[in-house]
């Protein structure tokens, strides 16, 4: 079932309870789109302001970027419980069947895509919300980085569900592969989140 067609209100609820989906990909996917459409709605008070003219054309082409990543990131929610219904299943199979083990690792794979698509697409709204900060009507620039903030946790969560799965991947190449490339996003986009947030906050005289 899509969540995302829920209200918000069942979507945390199912969240709390006991059920296997969603759980941390999905909320990080939900967050994630959250953050990107703070960063757009900057954009959205920027375009036919007099004041902006000069960047508009900028704006516009970001605004058009933000609005299919937060198609995607929803999506993800979603894709997130279908990637990891073959893992769920594959922790039933007997211990003595012989398939299990490759079973398992294939199911853990397919479970590390989607948190993995969850955090480029982050990295995504993150490089956007970025020039929004700078460029956007001053008046909205907290929404920025609130917007960031947002990406920033959702990236961070996606990331524990790509390093839970990946401590258990028996191929060590694929795993530290995957690991290398989580870890390089959390490092230049964390950092990139962080000084977006101090450099709204510094704005404010804070």
């Amino acid at each position: 079932m899509d969540m995302t067609m829920e209200s918000c209100r069942a979507f945390v609820e199912v969240l709390a309870s006991s059920a296997p989906a969603p759980g941390g990909g999905g909320a990080a996917a939900l967050v994630g789109a959250i953050g990107t459409a703070l960063g757009n709605m900057v954009g959205s008070l920027t375009v036919g302001k007099k004041k902006y003219a000069d960047v508009e054309a900028e704006i516009i082409a970001l605004k058009a970027s933000c609005d299919a990543l937060q198609k995607q990131l929803l999506d993800q929610v979603e894709a997130d419980e279908v990637n990891f219904l073959p893992l769920a299943k594959a922790y039933g199979i007997p211990k003595d069947d012989p398939n299990r083990d490759k079973v398992m690792e294939e199911a853990t794979i397919i479970a590390c895509g989607t948190p993995m698509k969850i955090m480029e697409l982050c990295c995504q709204a993150l490089d956007c919300i970025a020039v929004f900060a700078a460029k956007g009507s001053r008046l909205a620039v907290s929404d920025a980085g609130c917007g960031a903030v947002c990406c920033k946790a959702a990236l961070q969560a996606a990331s524990l569900n790509v390093f839970i799965n990946t401590k258990s991947l028996k191929n060590r190449d694929t795993a530290e592969a995957l690991n290398a490339k989580a870890n390089a996003m959390l490092s230049k986009y964390c950092a990139m989140a962080d000084e977006i947030f101090n450099t709204v906050k510094a704005g404010f005289g804070q």
